[in-house]
């Protein structure tokens, strides 16, 4: 979230104080991530330590808290815990949003510096993740991979959208006009997934825990280039490659090329069987839901709001030559989709 929640710095500071026993003497809001509906902030104490405070709006679903918290148990120490309430709870409610407290690890994410042999603790990290049980309680409620055409419908409706209707604020005309550029190639993304989702339907893949969005933004390296992993909202219990297709995929900008950022990480994950299948339709589906998502974004928010401007850049860039898009596209599966 770009935009300051309409939240009194003060009403944060004092919840903080009865909740957390955090006595903070500074707020900072961090206007950071792309999404709309989680804002972030920085409180630092008088002794100068520093908590990483997350506010979401909306539905509160308590596994992306939770399962982090476990996996921290279980050590897995790329992974950020949360900080426990002075009653032993794991976040708490404010004013509407849910609010949870973590150590605020100073760092860079994995846009604004290269990740290089870190790719390796990546993969080790994820093979890690990937070969947890989940205990009962916390595995059933975790959704499951359907391979559900949610996103690929919703990207139908925007082209018929920016093909039909004329819009008057710049940010969605702009949008519509790359919608309508780049028609083919969307189509293309959307016929391939939609090809390859009936295909894993059919068949029987072994599910296991994903954080499901390992993107470059999702990865953190701290000044001692400790690698931690944050943003757990979409943990998913899915086949292995919901998580496998981000190395290569050139969702970690361009400091190596794809090839190098396979080989690093799986010399840490180790070898494994990788379905092809499953591969090429999560690369696909992956932009797929970027473009419904990004769309949603800019056509159903207020037009001063500049996450939408923000929504528009990321979405061009990955229609540039060599980004997400065209290495979704060149990722082979099993056999030819029609």
């Amino acid at each position: 979230m770009l935009t300051k929640p309409p939240i009194a710095d003060a009403a944060i500071i004092t919840h903080l104080r009865d909740a957390y026993a955090i006595d903070a003497a500074d707020l900072a809001f961090l206007p950071i991530g792309a999404d709309a509906d989680s804002a972030v902030y920085r409180a630092t104490t008088r002794e100068g330590r520093a908590y990483f405070v997350k506010l979401r709006r909306g539905p509160f679903d308590d596994l992306p808290i939770r399962v982090p918290w476990f996996l921290h148990q279980h050590g897995v120490k790329h992974v950020i815990p949360p900080i426990p309430t002075r009653t032993e709870g794991l976040w708490t409610a404010l004013d509407g949003y849910t609010l949870a407290v973590f150590p605020f690890v100073e760092g860079a994410d994995g846009y604004e510096v290269d990740l290089g042999p870190l790719w390796v603790d990546l993969g080790r990290a994820l093979r890690a993740i990937h070969t947890l049980d989940l205990p009962a309680d916390l595995a059933s409620r975790v959704r499951r991979e359907t391979y559900a055409d949610t996103w690929r419908e919703g990207v139908r409706g925007f082209l018929a959208l920016a093909e039909t209707q004329t819009f008057a604020d710049p940010v969605s005309a702009d949008l519509a006009a790359l919608l309508r550029r780049n028609r083919s190639v969307i189509g293309t993304l959307v016929r391939r997934a939609d090809a390859l989702a009936a295909r894993l339907r059919s068949r029987t893949l072994l599910f296991v825990l994903c954080h499901a969005d390992i993107h470059a933004g999702n990865v953190l390296i701290d000044a001692d280039r400790e690698l931690h992993i944050v943003d757990w909202d979409t943990v998913t219990l899915a086949p292995k490659e919901r998580d496998l297709m981000f190395p290569g995929a050139g969702l970690f900008g361009e400091w190596q090329p794809p090839e190098r950022e396979e080989d690093w990480f799986y010399s840490g994950y180790g070898e494994t069987a990788i379905d092809r299948d499953a591969l090429a339709y999560y690369r696909c589906e992956r932009v797929v839901q970027d473009i419904a998502e990004f769309c949603d974004q800019i056509l159903h928010s207020a037009p001063d709001n500049p996450d939408r401007a923000n929504g528009l850049r990321l979405l061009s860039g990955q229609f540039l030559p060599g980004a997400v898009v065209d290495l979704a596209l060149n990722t082979e599966p099993e056999s030819p989709v029609p």
